[in-house]
């Protein structure tokens, strides 16, 4: 298992509390395809297409839930190699020696980092903390919500 501070991507997020690392998306897949399956849906899915005609589509969408598996099924971490792979911010970070972006002094205005503040709340404010207590105290902090059950799902759905 990761140290904490192994944990912290190079956008200063912590990659524990990410609900691809933590699995969340890859149970969700398969709890939903074992649903699928106990009831027979998949079996009969062409006769439904007869009430439904989106049901035609069932073998795609079949393939579809395999490649989130695929996509979000074991995620060791950004600095591990896991982690988006068009990833914008992992070379800029390399590029300039640092080890997440709370060593730079442009955090707050980067645009690269932009989807980072929208998507995630209190983004600027993780960053904030991170360059005041350091990764390690940081790293620490955010393992003690993950162990209590926090992830940042939990934000996603107080945003929607």
């Amino acid at each position: 298992m990761a140290k904490p501070t192994d944990l912290l991507g190079y956008c200063g997020l912590y990659c524990g509390a990410c609900g691809i690392y933590q699995g969340k998306i890859k149970t969700q897949v398969e709890n939903l395809q074992s649903t699928i399956r106990a009831y027979g849906f998949n079996e009969f899915a062409d006769q439904l297409a007869n009430w439904e005609p989106a049901f035609k589509y069932h073998k795609e969408f079949d393939q579809v839930l395999e490649a989130y598996k695929k996509l979000f099924g074991e995620c060791p971490g950004c600095i591990q190699g896991g982690g988006n792979p068009e990833c914008k911010i992992r070379p800029c970070v390399k590029e300039k020696g640092f080890t997440s972006c709370a060593e730079c002094k442009e955090t707050e205005t980067c645009a690269t980092l932009e989807p980072m503040r929208k998507n995630y709340k209190g983004f600027q404010e993780r960053m904030q903390r991170l360059k005041q207590v350091g990764p390690a105290k940081y790293t620490q902090e955010m393992e003690n919500k993950v162990k209590k059950g926090y992830c940042y799902l939990d934000d996603k759905k107080q945003q929607a």
